[in-house]
């Protein structure tokens, strides 16, 4: 390709965190081509919960885990499930998890996502502003709801790690939270409110506003799988399935899919995995809850979307090739029943799996490395949505020739070198 036509930058990956980064780009005059083997929005971006997680700052397991190791093993349908045939695989990942629990680890990571969490809102407030679509977010708070008399002591013990964290949170009782969402059962006994949070309308429509924002900025997408990589004196160029791309920089921002092309180009190893994580859209429920609830006991989350209820959570450990169990989203309706007063309704409803990725100490990559030639942005596990906006105001200054970084999270723990 000649020098002349080259992109400045090429964004392997056009998830959200991707096509975002490609708009932030873009807009601060570079050539932008994005290159992903699926449709913009595709993976996890399009079937996540869509709730804006701001209040979730603790990392995705605690000390507990060791517990809970065998029934994680023994039950497919529980809400941490982690698939025997993997364990071997899986086992080294989660060595590096538990040693992230210690103190100082946990601490810096705590920081870590509550600096990117802190930064989420006003960041998603900016780009939806700036491209015309700002009612695809409902800033209206979420939900954590309880229904045993013996989980209020787990309930408050949230409340006050939440305060002790600056989150802002409300402890609502049952009576209160049936005057907000009447559809909810007498059962629940009451529940913390979080008012600095909120949800998306539809994922997947947000992808697309936003691939409709970079073509108009001149972003190129290609349907490409990039299958392998080098840095050069000059740029970088990739191997893709059909032929070869060169440009001056590469972000890498494919999720689940980032640590191959990262070795290839970086010599570093990291070591990513996948939450699979679950959805099932109830399309005719369009009127049950006024923003998202997730329910203490139960595990999992409810979000009121334009097309209909997406019930999602659970985490099942069994990588990237083995076929979805599907019956464990499914099993979201199943554990929905009770915290209505009437059952959802299932007709035409439809179950989806994505790969979530995540590291061991729960933190993104997000970095500048080999001269600058090389940027980072994945590893965001269930907070890739919530952190998508801020991540790509500090991909552009990682790609700016005078990064300032104000107002912007420090990058320090979310380097490729503490690896």
């Amino acid at each position: 390709m000649p020098d002349s036509n080259r992109p400045d930058i090429a964004v392997v990956g056009a998830g959200i965190i991707g096509v975002a980064s490609a708009l932030q780009l873009a807009r601060q005059g570079l050539r932008v081509v994005v290159i992903d083997p699926q449709e913009p929005g595709m993976g996890a971006s399009y079937g996540n919960a869509g709730h804006l997680a701001t209040e979730q700052v603790f990392p995705i397991a605690d000390a507990s885990i060791l517990k809970r190791l065998p029934a994680m093993l023994l039950d497919p349908m529980g809400p941490l499930r982690l698939d025997w045939k993997y364990l071997p695989r899986a086992l080294p990942w989660f060595v590096r998890l538990l040693l992230n629990l210690r103190p100082a680890s946990y601490r810096r990571t705590v920081a870590g996502i509550r600096a990117l969490n802190e930064g989420s809102l006003g960041a998603w407030q900016r780009v939806l502003g700036s491209i015309g679509r700002p009612q695809l977010l409902r800033e209206d708070g979420s939900l954590l709801v309880y229904e045993r008399a013996d989980s209020r002591a787990a309930l408050d013990a949230v409340q006050v790690r939440m305060q002790q964290q600056n989150v802002p949170v409300a402890y609502w009782s049952g009576d209160a939270i049936r005057e907000a969402a009447p559809p909810l059962s007498e059962g629940i006994q009451g529940g913390l409110f979080f008012p600095a949070t909120g949800h998306f309308l539809d994922p997947y429509q947000v992808v697309c506003e936003l691939v409709s924002a970079a073509k108009a900025e001149g972003v190129q997408f290609l349907k490409q799988r990039v299958m392998d990589g080098r840095v050069h004196a000059d740029g970088v160029s990739l191997v893709c399935d059909q032929g070869s791309f060169a440009a001056r920089q590469v972000l890498i921002a494919c999720g689940a899919h980032s640590a191959k092309l990262t070795a290839a180009l970086t010599g570093k190893h990291v070591p990513l995995d996948t939450e699979r994580g679950y959805h099932l859209m109830l399309p005719h429920e369009h009127q049950r809850l006024p923003f998202a609830v997730t329910s203490l006991e139960r595990k999992f989350i409810m979000t009121p979307m334009a097309g209909g209820l997406r019930l999602a959570g659970t985490v099942e450990f069994a990588g990237l090739e083995r076929p979805a169990n599907l019956q464990r989203a499914w099993q979201l309706h199943r554990l929905s029943q009770g915290l209505f007063r009437d059952d959802l309704n299932t007709r035409d409803a439809t179950p989806w799996m994505g790969f979530r990725p995540s590291l061991p100490d729960s933190l993104p990559i997000i970095d500048r490395v080999c001269d600058g030639k090389v940027l980072l942005a994945f590893g965001h596990q269930h907070l890739g949505l919530t952190q998508a906006a801020v991540t790509a105001e500090m991909i552009g200054q990682l790609a700016s020739t005078a990064p300032t970084f104000s107002g912007l999270p420090a990058l320090a723990p979310y380097q490729l070198d503490r690896f």
